[in-house]
């Protein structure tokens, strides 16, 4: 991995010649990352010092920006030179985050099998088997024996994605069989292929949603999995590489849309008015929910004059019901989306949230019953009781909004990341708010009284 020691020390090169050989003997994905945070100005020059296969490989790893601004600079040889030997998938993907005109002029350079399997991959709805597969696969034959399939692969699947599994299937492509490299290479050459093929082949379908394709994956640890269309002919394979990738992209969109991020998709490096325009809506909706929380507030100003201790307590007690509920919430989304539970399993998943949650609100409410007793004046150390009750209440509709949200969700085939962080603790707080107001204003009236 390039170390920001080393990325400063390819920009102190002023010699192009010795900045050429340093950059054609470092890993294609480092090269990748040093290029992306070059100047726009030298990118161009620094990718033109890289080796042809090196420059294609180089290319796949930039952010999409990146390589939209190098198409623009290079010369049309050289840009077709590259796309051209992109992996279908990637090239296709490439094409998905480039303007439609600069689309229209790549395809055009494509030579016709190059564009007819980017057409292919292209015509598949986003976030499908279809759409993330690669139609560069082994195919094999039932009738040819092993050393025929040996010498078939030596001979023109070279540059194939992924042989490490080739595919057995007739003259109409449907899928019949798989067998590994490993079984070809220890069985003798005069064996039929259908002999030690196997006909329990793990496949997908090119509509199945790619997180379902991942989960699969990992769940029969396969190196590539099949896709096959509607007649269960074979159109293309899903390989570890791209598996990778989606469930990166799945734990990321997740993971910001809880932190209130638009679209969960924001970059690092993302420029500062991309950054502003996907987590502002949020925020601003945000204000919006607390005015909900504060106008719960506002028509018990004068109890809170009253019993000032009040002060002290609310944030507390909003801060912990809402950590107990997005801790329940982010397990539930994780759990969604590895398909480590599902929504028939809501009942099971809500009664071992609240066991667990009825733990938390003892020790909870135990302890800011304790500290509001320390803080409140002994006239009004009756609050203490309130506040424990309260904080164990809030706990548990925490632990029951944490999971049934979600899983409604996804019971409507909704993303059950919608439900952020932000929504669920601003909601937390107007019902822990109300309840605690109203119960502190009645005692305050039956002292009185």
């Amino acid at each position: 991995m390039l170390t920001q020691e080393g990325r400063v020390a390819l920009s102190d090169i002023a010699d192009l010649n010795q900045l050429k050989f340093e950059l054609n003997r470092i890993p294609a994905v480092d090269v990748g990352d040093y290029i992306a945070e070059l100047l726009p100005e030298r990118r161009a020059i620094a990718f033109r010092l890289l080796k042809k296969d090196h420059a294609i490989d180089v290319f796949e790893y930039l952010p999409p920006e990146v390589q939209e601004e190098l198409i623009n600079s290079l010369h049309n040889a050289h840009v077709c030179q590259i796309v051209g030997s992109m992996r279908p998938d990637d090239r296709a993907e490439l094409f998905d985050e480039l303007p439609a005109g600069v689309v229209k002029r790549l395809v055009q350079q494509l030579n016709a099998e190059e564009r007819r399997a980017t057409a292919t991959i292209l015509g598949y709805p986003e976030g499908t088997a279809g759409r993330v597969m690669t139609t560069e696969y082994v195919r094999l034959r039932e009738g040819l024996t092993v050393g025929e399939a040996l010498h078939k692969i030596r001979l023109s699947d070279e540059d194939k994605e992924t042989i490490y599994y080739a595919y057995v299937t007739d003259d109409n492509r449907k899928l019949l069989k798989v067998v590994s490299l490993r079984q070809l290479l220890f069985t003798f050459p005069d064996v039929l292929v259908g002999d030690i093929a196997s006909d329990r082949v793990v496949r997908v379908r090119t509509d199945t949603p790619q997180e379902e394709v991942a989960q699969l994956m990992k769940r029969y640890d396969l190196i590539a999995a099949p896709v096959v269309d509607r007649e269960d002919r074979l159109v293309g394979i899903v390989t570890i590489d791209d598996v990778v990738d989606i469930l990166e992209e799945e734990a990321t969109e997740d993971i910001q849309k809880l932190a209130g991020v638009s679209g969960g998709d924001e970059a690092a490096w993302s420029p500062p008015l991309v950054t502003l325009r996907k987590r502002l809506p949020w925020l601003l909706i945000n204000i919006g929910l607390y005015i909900a929380a504060a106008s719960a507030i506002a028509p018990f100003q004068h109890v809170i004059s009253s019993v000032t201790v009040l002060a002290v307590i609310m944030p507390i007690l909003a801060n912990s019901s809402g950590n107990v509920g997005f801790q329940v919430l982010s397990v539930t989304v994780r759990g969604l989306g590895v398909g480590e539970i599902t929504p028939q399993d809501t009942l099971a998943i809500l009664r071992k949230e609240i066991l667990a949650a009825l733990g938390t609100a003892i020790a909870l409410a135990l302890s800011l019953g304790t500290l509001s007793l320390i803080w409140s004046p002994p006239h009004q150390r009756w609050v203490s009781s309130i506040a424990g009750l309260v904080m164990a209440i809030n706990v548990l509709i925490a632990a029951t909004l944490g999971t049934l949200l979600p899983m409604g969700l996804k019971r409507l085939n909704l993303d059950p990341a919608l439900i952020s962080g932000p929504l669920l603790t601003t909601s937390l707080d107007t019902i822990g708010f109300l309840t605690f107001l109203t119960l502190i204003s009645s005692a305050l009236k039956f002292f009185n009284g």
